[in-house]
C-alpha cells in the first residue's frame, strides 16, 4: 500500500484517541479471548465512517458454506495508555483528572452498540491492564483498583492504598508518584501509567448467505495541548519524533510548510495555532475472515474547515468540502501498519 498523506488546507475536527477496530472470530481461552480464523465466512464489505461526533462501520458477511455458523465474534478497541504527560477523554465521561466523572455507563466506555442483520446486540467488554506486556489485571482488581488509567476514581483510589501498596505499584512500573505543593504541603498523586487493552464480543449464527453487521460509537478524544513533532534544530528528541511522525502518520512536506506558515517565535520558542489528537483503527485482525475484503471504503469526515490532518492511505478523494474517502476492491489490511490519523486542530489560544 503507498503511502500518501492527505493535507487539507483546512481539514478535519478532532475526535479520537481511541477509535476502534475490525470485527474478528475469536474464542476464549486461558488467557482471555483468542482471535482465531473462519474460512467459511468472508467479508463481501466494510463501510467506516470516522467523524467528529461519531465512528460508524457497516459489515456485509457472506457466509459461503451451506450450514449456519455459530461463532463468537471480537472487536478489539485500540490501546489506551496511561501517562502523566498525555490527556485522555472518554466520551461518557466528563471533565480531566480529579474533576472526570461517569456520564451514563461506566462499564460501556465508548456508548459502543452493535446490531446484527437489524437487531441490537449485547457485547461484553473485556478489560485488561498491562505493562511491559505483563497483565496485571488481578493485582489492580483484589486492591479495587479501576483498570482505566484516566478519571478521578482511579487517582483517588491509587491515593488511598496503603504505602506498601503504592510502593509495589511504583515497583511494577504501574504508576509514578507525581508531588505537588497545593498551598498547605507537598502532596502525592499516584498516576496509572498502565495500558488498558479492551475488546467486545458477542456471540453470532451466521446463516448461508449475508448477513449485516453494523457498529456505532463515541470517539474518545486524546493529544497534547501543542504541536509536539516539528522538528527543532540540535534537538535530537524533536528529531526523531518528527521520523516518527513521518512513519505513522505520513506526515509529508505539504503539512510543515503549512505550520510554518502560521508559526510565530518568542522568548527562542517556536509555537504552532494547533493542538494534536489522534485516532487509530486496528483493520488487522479483519484479515481472520476467509479471503480479501470484497469492497473497502473509507469516509473521513473533516467536520471544521480550520483543522489539519495527516495520514497514511492509496487513492484518496476529496468527495465534498467536508469529506474525503478512500475505496479499494479485494483488499486486506496492511500487514503490521493499522490505520493511525493525525489531527490538528485550531488553538485560538497562542501565549
Amino acid at each position: 500500500m503507498n503511502k500518501t498523506s492527505i493535507l487539507v488546507g483546512a481539514a478535519l475536527l478532532a475526535m479520537s484517541g481511541a477509535a476502534l477496530a475490525n470485527d474478528t472470530t475469536a474464542q476464549l481461552g486461558t488467557g482471555g479471548l483468542v482471535f482465531v480464523t473462519n474460512e467459511n465466512i468472508e467479508m463481501a464489505a466494510e463501510d467506516l465512517t470516522v467523524g467528529p461526533e461519531q465512528v460508524k462501520v457497516v459489515y456485509k458477511f457472506n457466509n459461503k458454506s451451506d450450514t449456519p455458523q455459530h461463532i463468537l465474534v471480537a472487536f478489539p478497541m485500540p490501546d489506551i495508555e496511561g501517562s502523566g504527560d498525555f490527556m485522555t477523554a472518554v466520551p461518557v465521561f466528563t471533565g480531566y483528572g480529579d474533576d472526570a466523572a461517569p456520564v451514563d455507563d461506566p462499564d460501556n466506555l465508548f456508548d459502543f452498540a452493535t446490531t446484527f442483520n437489524g437487531k441490537p446486540v449485547d457485547a461484553t467488554l473485556h478489560q485488561y491492564a498491562f505493562n511491559n506486556n505483563i497483565d496485571y489485571s488481578e493485582m489492580l482488581r483484589k486492591l479495587n483498583v479501576p483498570l482505566e488509567p484516566f478519571g478521578g476514581e482511579t487517582t483517588k483510589v491509587l491515593n488511598g492504598l496503603d504505602k506498601a501498596d503504592q510502593a509495589k505499584l511504583v515497583q511494577l512500573g504501574l504508576v509514578i508518584p507525581m508531588e505537588y505543593d497545593d498551598g498547605s504541603g507537598t502532596k502525592t498523586d499516584y498516576t496509572p501509567v498502565w495500558t488498558l487493552r479492551s475488546t467486545y464480543s458477542w456471540e453470532a449464527t451466521f446463516a448461508p448467505g449475508e448477513s449485516d453487521v453494523v457498529h456505532t460509537y463515541k470517539p474518545s478524544v486524546g493529544g497534547t495541548v501543542a504541536t509536539t513533532f516539528m522538528p527543532v534544530d540540535g534537538d535530537q528528541y524533536s528529531q526523531d519524533r518528527f521520523v516518527e511522525y513521518q512513519k505513522k502518520y505520513c506526515v509529508d512536506d505539504t503539512l510543515v510548510k503549512a505550520l510554518k506558515k502560521v508559526a510565530t517565535t518568542a522568548d527562542g520558542y517556536t509555537n504552532y495555532p494547533y493542538v494534536e489528537s489522534w485516532i487509530s483503527y486496528i483493520w488487522s485482525t479483519g484479515a481472520n475472515w476467509g479471503g480479501p475484503i470484497g469492497k473497502f471504503t473509507l469516509t473521513v469526515d473533516k467536520g471544521k474547515a480550520d483543522s489539519l490532518v495527516s495520514f497514511c492511505g492509496e487513492g484518496v478523494k476529496k468527495i465534498d468540502p467536508t469529506t474525503f474517502q478512500m475505496t479499494a476492491t479485494d483488499w486486506y489490511p496492511p500487514y503490521g501498519q493499522e490505520l493511525e490519523i493525525l489531527l490538528l486542530n485550531k488553538n485560538d489560544y497562542q501565549p
